[in-house]
């Protein structure tokens, strides 16, 4: 009785690949000249490099149409700021525009004369900073600083050093002094027992806001801005009792883009090892079998399908975001696994055969598996693009494009090298002189000359070329070791402590992108904001809850109700109670008991407006409508604490717009950090999605191109385990789960997929009778393969460990892991549990040996060739 594989697809792919192949051998200059023709052309895009560079931070790391976005919008629209009249840093709806330093003591404390004196210096140095505009006129910090009450906006603790300095007298409170919150200001704080008296503090932290009222402004801003970053630095040298660190609010944009800049170098490193592993790979000491050219031209054509990729989508206008520089490394180790899939199907063909036929035969083999990589990657990256983060967006389309001309070009420009290399080695031509050599040695002749002038060997009896004592290791040694049964107990143990410490870790894994780790390593503002976050995370945002229509504020219910809502606010574990900040209860407590006061519309819109000429700062918060006869919408304030990790900068959010929602008020809750929270509303469901969407893509590949049912249930089984592998040990390395990992989690889908696919469809393919030899059999035909493919895009980005840059050394870190789980899944865990399921009942009946033997004629890569077969089963 036979059981018949389907191969609707995989038999005219082939069919057609193998036309392809005999027109690229006839016509081999053609198809070399015409993709570098194409190159050279789409190439010229990158001329658009710079104009379409997308390196806002906020554009790129935050999800697209964010909660916090909007209500930003309410309040830039409803609370406008004139930083020229009334500035007050926390009504700022953005972070504003700015430099800070944070001083810290080298002692046990900052509040000592020397400290102190040395710090009034610096002040005094940053105030005294001037730059000059177009127009030869200078501006210094006076004329540049946001202004409050009809003077320049000054640090008040600046003010406070004067005071200890000259009276001698270091008592003050601490949070609230003088009625000004300094939580903000001094930090690594120590109380007295008693009371709230500083007894000792740590470091202090100074801003300096300037005016952004208009464009012009903002332009002498950013001019002043670099004035300090150069100049400041310089002043810093040598200090005895403080360590100062700084930062503006261009810092975090700056350092971000130099990421670009510091990565480039790396590129030209990875070319010359990928060179160097591929012609390693192919190398052969027969001068005349030799692949030398043929492994650099495959690295070079993988160089092409960037060049061409990346221009095309520069010619179309595609936003180019600096994540997308990890793409080519990428491109690399695909390409290069690619070539080595294709030149050992070549390598399987007979030498003797015309060049077109050897190489119809090649693509008749090989490029349907590269068809499948294809398939498998691109369908990987083009999911990504439906995430809500742009920057994941511009490396799912820019990578994904790539692979499609990465495939072209193994297709038609490797493929021609093959050919014309395949001239040279049928008119038996020494690889770097190409001059005709002898096939035999001469008598008398010496090994050294044999080796240099003698080549063109060949198996005499296969007429094909020889094969490569690696396939032999898995075969003889590797595979009889696996499969004994001691080591297959020691294998199963392994794999119980992977996949253990693998969800352990899937449950430490923190969420969201660290602002931090946008900076490169050496930037000077690492240690600001290790500062900040050491001796300043007591105090978080303090967030506004703005009323956003009109409510009848005069009617003592709704105020009731405010106030309520105030108070599920602050009851809250993350807010103190006793930093909020509401005009209505200052404005009703003004009048106190007489309430006929506020009771009535008319009475309380008037009342309010002389109320709100005594306290200017106050007049922020409330947005009244043209007629003055109602409130559009009004503002409080909460201060929250101790929001100093991913975990409480979550909770915070969603508790804070939770209760937002319960109150019968119609309320929001903003501060512009909300922006960058947005994230951990999206970022899990997201990337669920996104993996749920690929593997349900991959399983659909591995059905059609798979059909054996229990393989593509195996495929689904190792893909899982993969992905949580990876998932849980990223957090063992210091990887969050943010827009960065995200993209990679998908990748890791395809890159699974082609390791576990192919050696289960292998085993249950393999012609032995016996489960044992069947895995062994596996390993022979794809072990050597597997190490090839898995080396070769390890070294397309290894050079990214070395990058000083979080963005890079993630994406190296999470590949590694993939490639790496991937391999030994494909080469340790897979065959042992083949082994014990018991799909070995074809009880020694021999199936179509050419399905065995295309295994070991094709190096592996993602994708094997889907062999039509037939099975033979025993009606016993």
């Amino acid at each position: 009785m036979y059981s018949c594989q389907t191969d609707c697809v995989e038999k005219p792919l082939c069919k057609g690949f193998e036309k392809l192949g005999h027109i690229v051998g006839k016509n081999p200059w053609w198809f070399f000249t015409i993709p570098l023709l194409i190159s050279a052309g789409l190439g010229a895009g990158f001329y658009f490099l710079p104009v379409l560079e997308a390196n806002d931070l906020e554009e790129q790391f935050t999800p697209v149409g964010g909660p916090a976005k909007s209500e930003r919008e309410f309040i830039r629209e409803h609370f406008p700021t004139n930083d020229s009249e009334f500035f007050v840093a926390q009504r700022l709806y953005t972070e504003g525009t700015y430099a800070s330093f944070i001083a810290v003591s080298k002692g046990n404390t900052i509040l000592t004369s020397d400290a102190l004196n040395v710090i009034l210096a610096l002040d005094e140095k940053v105030k005294q900073l001037r730059i000059s505009d177009s127009n030869n006129v200078t501006w210094n910090y006076s004329s540049l600083c946001a202004w409050d009450s009809g003077s320049c906006f000054s640090n008040t603790f600046s003010n406070v050093i004067k005071h200890i300095l000259t009276s001698g007298s270091k008592e003050f409170t601490y949070p609230i002094m003088n009625g000004v919150f300094i939580g903000s200001t001094v930090g690594g704080v120590k109380l007295k027992p008693k009371g709230n008296i500083i007894a000792a503090a740590k470091a202090i932290k100074l801003d300096y806001y300037l005016q952004e009222d208009n464009e012009e402004m903002k332009a002498k801003n950013l001019l002043w801005l670099k004035n300090f970053l150069s100049v400041f630095p310089k002043e810093l040298m040598n200090q005895k009792d403080i360590e100062v660190s700084y930062f503006t609010s261009v810092t975090r944009q700056e350092e971000f883009e130099g990421n670009a800049k510091r990565i480039i170098p790396l590129f030209s490193i990875t070319y010359f090892l990928s060179i160097f592993f591929s012609i390693t790979s192919c190398m052969r000491f027969d001068c005349v079998r030799n692949k030398f050219w043929v492994a650099a031209l495959g690295v070079i054509s993988a160089g092409f399908a960037v060049l061409s990729g990346f221009g095309l989508l520069l010619f179309c206008g595609v936003k180019f975001a600096i994540n997308t520089a990890n793409a080519p490394f990428l491109i690399l180790g695909i390409g290069v696994d690619d070539m080595f899939v294709m030149l050992a199907s070549w390598q399987k063909t007979k030498v003797k055969d015309k060049v077109e036929d050897r190489l119809a035969k090649t693509y008749k083999e090989a490029a349907v598996s590269i068809t499948i990589t294809t398939l498998t990657d691109v369908l990987a990256f083009y999911i990504g693009i439906a995430t809500p983060f742009r920057s994941v967006q511009s490396f799912c389309v820019y990578t994904g494009t790539t692979v499609l001309f990465c495939f072209i070009y193994n297709i038609t420009f490797f493929g021609a090298v093959l050919a014309l290399n395949g001239r040279r080695e049928a008119s038996n031509r020494h690889w770097l002189t190409f001059r005709k050599v002898e096939m035999v040695p001469k008598q008398g002749e010496s090994t050294l000359s044999a080796m240099c002038c003698v080549g063109g060997a060949y198996d005499q009896e296969s007429d094909v070329e020889s094969e490569h004592p690696v396939y032999l290791f898995f075969k003889e040694y590797y595979g009889p070791f696996l499969t004994n049964g001691w080591t297959k107990a020691a294998v199963i143990l392994l794999y119980l402590g992977y996949l253990a410490g693998s969800i352990y870790g899937c449950l430490q894994i923190k969420e969201g992108i660290d602002l931090k780790n946008l900076a490169y390593d050496d930037s000077y503002a690492i240690p600001f904001y290790d500062d900040a976050n050491e001796y300043f995370s007591e105090f978080g945002p303090r967030v506004m809850v703005t009323v956003t229509e009109s409510v009848d504020y005069w009617d003592s219910s709704v105020r009731d109700e405010i106030e309520t809502c105030m108070g599920r606010f602050e009851n809250l574990s993350y807010v103190d109670r006793e930093l909020s900040e509401s005009w209505l209860r200052v404005y009703v407590g003004f009048y106190g008991t007489n309430t006929s006061a506020i009771n009535t519309a008319k009475m309380f819109m008037t009342n309010l407006y002389k109320f709100l000429q005594l306290l200017p700062s106050i007049k922020q918060d409330v947005d009244i409508s043209e007629n003055n006869q109602s409130i559009k919408a009004s503002r409080f304030f909460i201060q929250t604490i101790n929001i100093n990790n991913s975990v409480a900068e979550k909770n915070i959010l969603i508790e804070l717009r939770e209760l937002a929602k319960e109150c019968r008020i119609p309320l929001l809750v903003y501060h512009s950090a909300f922006i960058y929270y947005d994230q951990y509303l999206v970022i899990i469901a997201n990337t669920i999605q996104n993996i749920i969407v690929a593997a349900a893509a991959m399983l659909l590949v591995a059905l059609l191109l798979i059909p054996n049912p229990v393989c593509s249930l195996w495929v689904t089984f190792a893909t899982a385990s993969v992905l949580v592998g990876v998932a849980g040990f990223m957090s063992f390395w210091g990887v969050n789960l943010d827009s960065i990992s995200m993209i990679n989690l998908v990748i890791c889908i395809g890159f699974s997929v082609d390791f576990s696919a192919h050696i289960s469809y292998a085993y249950v393919s393999s012609a032995k009778g016996n489960c044992n030899d069947r895995a062994v059999d596996a390993l022979y035909a794809l072990g050597y393969p597997i190490i090839q493919g898995a080396l070769s895009t390890i070294l397309g980005i290894v050079v990214l460990a070395a990058a000083k840059s979080y963005i890079f050394r993630t994406f190296f870190k999470i590949m590694f892991l993939v490639i790496s789980f991937g391999a030994v899944h494909g080469l340790v865990f897979l065959p042992v549990f083949l082994t014990l399921c018991g799909i070995c009942g074809k009880n020694g009946k021999r199936i179509n040996t050419a399905i065995g033997n295309s295994y070991a004629n094709v190096h592996f890569k993602k994708g094997q060739k889907n062999t039509k077969f037939c099975v033979e089963k025993d009606q016993g």
